[in-house]
C-alpha cells in the first residue's frame, strides 16, 4: 500500500476550536448579530434595542430586546395569538397579521413608557412609508431590526411586522425596498399594492379565485373562514376594526387560565427514611409469615 500523508495531524486537533453552540445548532447568525448589538464606549451601559421578529407554523413572534452580558432582556412582546382578543380570529400568520402583530408591540411597547401621547405613529394604515418625526420633549423609541435567518426578500412578512411596528410610532431604520409592491425596474414602492397586503387584500382576491375555479380546495382551504361567516368583502373592514382597537387598549392580558389543583407525576415520590424502613418492616414480616404457612403444610403431610 502506498505512502498516505496525514492531512489532519494530532496538532491541528489539539488546537482546534469548536464554533458556538448557537453556530453548531444553525439558529444564530453571530456575524449580523454582533453589528446589532455592539454598543458605542462613550454611552457606556445603555441599552441597544432590537424589534425581533420570529415566524412559527402557527404564530409570529415580536419582541423588544437587549443584550447583556448575562443574556438578552424581553423588554416587551407581542404574539399573533393575541389577536383573536382584539377580533381577529382566523389567518394568523399572514402579511396582514404581521402587520397587527408589529402594530401590537409598538403601541405596548409605548404605552408601558408612557410615550403613546406623544407618540400615535400613522392613525391610518395608507401603505405609504412612513417615519415618525421626534417631538419637543422626548425622543421616539428607537430600535434595530433583527429578522434572524430568513431570506429578505421582497414583501416577506418580517417588513410587514416592520411596517406596523413603524405605523405604531417606532422609529426604526429602514428602506421601503422590501415591503411588498415594490418595482424593482421603476425602483418606486406601489403603495396601492402595499395596502392591499396591510387590509388582506391577497388573502381575499386567492379566496375570490378559488370560489369561481376550485370550490372543494375553498371549503377546505377556507374553512375557518367559512365557519366564522367571514366574507372576501369584509377582510378589509375587518382589519381596520382590529387596528383600531389594538390603538385602544395594547396592555397584555394576564392569562385567565386557573392552574391546575393537582400536578401530574410521571414518576414515583421518593419515600422518606421512616417510610422506606416501615415498608421493609412490612416486608419482612410479609415474608415471615409466607414461611410460616409452608412449615406448617409440612408437618400436615
Amino acid at each position: 500500500m502506498a505512502f498516505v500523508k496525514a492531512q489532519k495531524s494530532k496538532a491541528y486537533f489539539k488546537r482546534f476550536q469548536v464554533k458556538f453552540k448557537r453556530r453548531r445548532e444553525g439558529k444564530t447568525d453571530y456575524r449580523a448579530r454582533i453589528r446589532l448589538i455592539n454598543q458605542d464606549k462613550n454611552k457606556y451601559n445603555t441599552p441597544k434595542y432590537r424589534f425581533v421578529v420570529r415566524f412559527t407554523n402557527k404564530d409570529i413572534i415580536a419582541q423588544i430586546m437587549s443584550a447583556t452580558i448575562t443574556g438578552d432582556i424581553v423588554l416587551a412582546s407581542a404574539y399573533s395569538h393575541e389577536l383573536p382578543r382584539y377580533g381577529l380570529e382566523v389567518g394568523l400568520t399572514n402579511y396582514a397579521a404581521a402587520y397587527c402583530t408589529g402594530l401590537l408591540l409598538a403601541r405596548r411597547v409605548l404605552k408601558m413608557l408612557e410615550m403613546d401621547e406623544e407618540y400615535q405613529g400613522n392613525i391610518e394604515a395608507t401603505g405609504e412609508d412612513f417615519s415618525v418625526e421626534p417631538a419637543e420633549s422626548r425622543r421616539p423609541f428607537r430600535a434595530l431590526l433583527d429578522v434572524g435567518l430568513i431570506r429578505t426578500t421582497t414583501g416577506s412578512r418580517a417588513f410587514g411586522a416592520l411596517k406596523g411596528a413603524l405605523d405604531g410610532g417606532l422609529d426604526i431604520p429602514h428602506s421601503d425596498k422590501r415591503f411588498a409592491g415594490f418595482s424593482k425596474e421603476d425602483k418606486q414602492l406601489d403603495v396601492e399594492v402595499h395596502r392591499k397586503y396591510i387590509f388582506g387584500g391577497h388573502v381575499a382576491a386567492y379566496m375570490r379565485t378559488l370560489m369561481e375555479d376550485e370550490q372543494e380546495k375553498y371549503q377546505t382551504h377556507f374553512a375557518e373562514y367559512i365557519k366564522k361567516g367571514i366574507e372576501p368583502d369584509g377582510l378589509e373592514e375587518m382589519y381596520k376594526k382590529v387596528h383600531a382597537s389594538i390603538r385602544a387598549d395594547p396592555t397584555k392580558k394576564k392569562s385567565e387560565k386557573q392552574p391546575p389543583k393537582e400536578h401530574k407525576r410521571y414518576n414515583f415520590k421518593k419515600l422518606t427514611y421512616e417510610e422506606r424502613k416501615a415498608r421493609l418492616i412490612e416486608r419482612l414480616n410479609a415474608l415471615n409469615s409466607a414461611g410460616g404457612a409452608d412449615d406448617e403444610d409440612e408437618d400436615d403431610e
